[in-house]
């Protein structure tokens, strides 16, 4: 019997309570990232931001970078606005690496939200660092601890279509910050009607291993497509000669 792939997320950490426990350190992600996974076949484990976490990549089918607060911008040369969130380097240093290990080795990756501005970052790319500025509204993050929702136009013939299925929806959203300048060998293939990037994919996707990057919250909505299209990808490296 085949076994499920196991796919790893990244978490935070950061002080929680529960309980009569008051904000203790913990590890932690919303649920909703873990169901995904499992809904779409796969079994989820949690990634803390740990010094080495990227060495566990060699036990893993696929890889998801979850959501979370700003990339510090000294990683892609600018001065932090005073809008962006306080730098978390544990955090930063813990899914660069990830990211960079898992595109060296052709790890199925999924980026989210942060996801998304971390690969980016990761292969020389930069950000927008507080969207409302750029585009004089707060549609990308129209509700206080909540998700709002907007349309995106995807690219046909992207790996993005093609896992989706459409060229158009409606995604759930929050997020203040999105990429500028594109790292290297990525290319964008979904945008809202303001003209930010949404998505974005590696050139000649069809002949790269599986690697998406969405702006949106995909885990917050009823569409699995993203999750089915990672876990597919990680149950075919399953199947691959083994990995050293």
């Amino acid at each position: 019997m085949t076994e499920s792939p196991v796919v790893g997320i990244s978490c935070y950490a950061q002080p929680a309570s529960w309980g009569s426990w008051e904000r203790v350190q913990a590890n932690l992600l919303p649920r909703r990232y873990a169901d995904s996974i499992a809904r779409a076949g796969g079994l989820p484990v949690l990634l803390p931001p740990l010094p080495g976490i990227s060495e566990v990549l060699g036990r893993l089918d696929g890889l998801v970078l979850s959501g979370g607060g700003d990339v510090d911008p000294a990683r892609y040369g600018a001065l932090q606005d005073a809008k962006t969130d306080p730098a978390n380097e544990p955090r930063d240093s813990a899914e660069i690496a990830l990211s960079m290990a898992a595109l060296a080795a052709g790890l199925p990756l999924l980026g989210i939200c942060r996801g998304l501005q971390v690969i980016n970052v990761a292969l020389g790319g930069t950000l927008h660092q507080h969207l409302p500025d750029v585009v004089g509204t707060e549609v990308h993050s129209p509700q206080v601890s909540s998700y709002g929702d907007h349309k995106v136009s995807v690219a046909p013939r992207s790996r993005l279509a093609a896992v989706l299925g459409r060229t158009e929806l409606a995604v759930p959203t929050h997020h203040h910050q999105a990429a500028d300048k594109l790292g290297a060998g990525l290319v964008a293939t979904a945008w809202t009607d303001d003209g930010i990037i949404e998505a974005a994919e590696f050139e000649n996707a069809a002949d790269a291993p599986f690697m998406l990057a969405v702006q949106w919250h995909p885990e917050a909505g009823d569409d699995l497509s993203l999750f089915s299209g990672l876990v597919a990808a990680a149950a075919d490296r399953q199947q691959e000669p083994a990995r050293a």
